[in-house]
């Protein structure tokens, strides 16, 4: 894997996810490497990608499963897009492992 799927930035870190809208059901289903040789979690979210309500429920989708509050996650990049980057500015002590358990 030539990165991982998150790294850490000055006010916590950011998730790298390939988001997939319009799903039977809402999950985090762990790592996929791209053929470019890039890791992100792959994320599904039953909301449609109309008006931001796929990237509400994605925001919704990781704060819940990592625990922390829905403001302390933003989509900083890939609005528009199904690659998405997605930073967490929780204080919790342990949020980095909560990161890491995501892969699966």
């Amino acid at each position: 894997m030539s990165e991982t799927y998150y790294r850490p930035v000055k006010d916590g870190f950011d998730l790298f996810i390939r988001l997939t809208p319009k799903s039977s059901r809402e999950a985090v289903e762990g790592v996929e490497i791209a053929s470019d040789g890039r890791a992100h979690l792959k994320a599904r979210v039953r909301a449609v990608p109309e008006k931001g309500k796929a990237n509400q429920a994605l925001v919704k989708l990781i704060a819940a499963t990592l625990g922390v509050p829905a403001r302390d996650v933003e989509i900083v990049s890939g609005d528009t897009a199904r690659l998405k980057t997605v930073r967490i500015t929780s204080n919790a002590d342990d949020i980095e492992e909560r990161i890491r358990s995501l892969a699966g």
